[in-house]
Formats: C-alpha cells, sequence, structure tokens
C-alpha cells in the first residue's frame, strides 16, 4: 500500500482528529519553540488534520501557512477545519517540494518524516526551500532510542526509516542544515494507570508505560539554514 492509500483510508475514518489529538501532548510544547515572527511563511509537512499550522497562526501570527501531505483525503479534511484564507493544503511529495528556492521562513513536521520514501532527498529539498536562517523543526516518536516504538512497523504498510538520535544529527548536517539543538520532549499528560492494573491491553509493566512516555517521549531535532 502506498502513502497515498494508507492515510487516505486514515483521514476518511476519521483517525486523522485522533492523531491530532494524541500528538498535541508533546506537539505543543516544540511548537512554542519554533522563532516565528508575525508574518513568517511556515510550511507543515505531512500536515495531517492541518493543527500545527493553525495553532502557529493563532499563537504566533504566523503570515502564509502552507500544509502538504501525500494524503488527498487527509489535505481535504484540513481545510475543512479552517476558513481561515491564509492557509492552504496541497498534496505532493515529499521529495519534491512544491516552492522554489528560499521561500519558507519554517518547516514543521510532526510524525511523518520517517514516511518519507528518501529521507535525505527530503532533507535536502528542505535546505532548497529554506530561507538562510529558517529552521526545521522534525519531531518523532518512532526512532531507534524508543525501543517501544520498534513494533509500529509491523502495523502499516509502508515502509518506515528509524534513526537513531545521531543519525537525524549527520542526516541533518549532510543536508546542509546545521543542527541547532536535539533533545526529547517526555508526554507528561497522558494518564498511566496505578501498578494494579497492568498488564493492560497494550502494555505488560508500568515501568514500560512510564519509561515510554516519560523518558522517551518524542525526539526534536532543530535545522537551521546558512
Amino acid at each position: 500500500m502506498s502513502v497515498r492509500e494508507e492515510f487516505d483510508d486514515w483521514a476518511t475514518s476519521g483517525r486523522d482528529r485522533g492523531m491530532e489529538e494524541r500528538h498535541w501532548h508533546t506537539a505543543k510544547h516544540a511548537l512554542a519553540r519554533i522563532p516565528v515572527e508575525p508574518g513568517d511563511t511556515v510550511l507543515d509537512l505531512g500536515c495531517g488534520s492541518g493543527y500545527a499550522g493553525r495553532a502557529l497562526r493563532d499563537t504566533k501570527d504566523a503570515g502564509r501557512i502552507y500544509g502538504l501531505d501525500g494524503s488527498p483525503e487527509m489535505a481535504h479534511n484540513a481545510a475543512g477545519y479552517t476558513d481561515d484564507e491564509q492557509v492552504s493544503y496541497l498534496v505532493g511529495d515529499f521529495g519534491s517540494l512544491p516552492f522554489g528556492e528560499n521561500t519558507i521562513d519554517h518547516v514543521w513536521s510532526m510524525e511523518a518524516f520517517y514516511y518519507a520514501a528518501d529521507p535525505r532527498e527530503t532533507l535536502a529539498e528542505i535546505a532548497r526551500v529554506l530561507r538562510p536562517g529558517g529552521t526545521f523543526y522534525c519531531a518523532v516518536n518512532y526512532y531507534e532510542e524508543n525501543v517501544h516504538s520498534h513494533q509500529w512497523q509491523e502495523k502499516i504498510s509502508i515502509e518506515m526509516t528509524r534513526w537513531d538520535r545521531e543519525q537525524y544529527r549527520d542526516a541533518f548536517r549532510e543536508s546542509g542544515l546545521y543542527v541547532a539543538e536535539q533533545d526529547t520532549i517526555p508526554d507528561r499528560e497522558i494518564t498511566i494507570p496505578a501498578e494494579a492494573e497492568f498488564p493492560t491491553q497494550n502494555w505488560d509493566t508500568r515501568e514500560e508505560m512510564v519509561e515510554r512516555y516519560r523518558e522517551f517521549g518524542t525526539l526534536l531535532t532543530v535545522g537551521v539554514a546558512p
């Protein structure tokens, strides 16, 4: 199954909103860090329901927001969640971004980068479209150190890229982006049941669940265009 087919199915079944709810716990903290100034142009790569771009419009007075997704149904749904004329949703390929050189101030991607057919090609495209000093905020929960995410590949038909922290830094640098920061953002909002309630449907022990959400959390890598 292609990325388009997989996520068209997700969108038509309403899972786009579910993704937004799950991601928001850590996404909001990463979004707050992006140095967006009023009027800046932002690309939300793998936008899903489009929540991130809309949040940047509301909280930082971002200018033009482009949400790009490989799924027409995702883009269609996202467009239906706003009437803001400064927000647009496009269907496109991560490896061939439909923007000119030095035209984007900031790129954001949450739980989407690892679906790129060629992640290094995607990074090269991001470096191409970013203006000097522009940033790429890449947030993922599927990464090597997060051992609790490894089984996700078994549940989805798309081939996913699972890098470790160092591989992300190296790939960013190879694309021409400076690595400004890299850290993990814990999810402190998800409820972790008491020890007596384990095992659950998804977790054998409470310690594993605490490790997944409180220690591993979301890996955030930030690149800056020279």
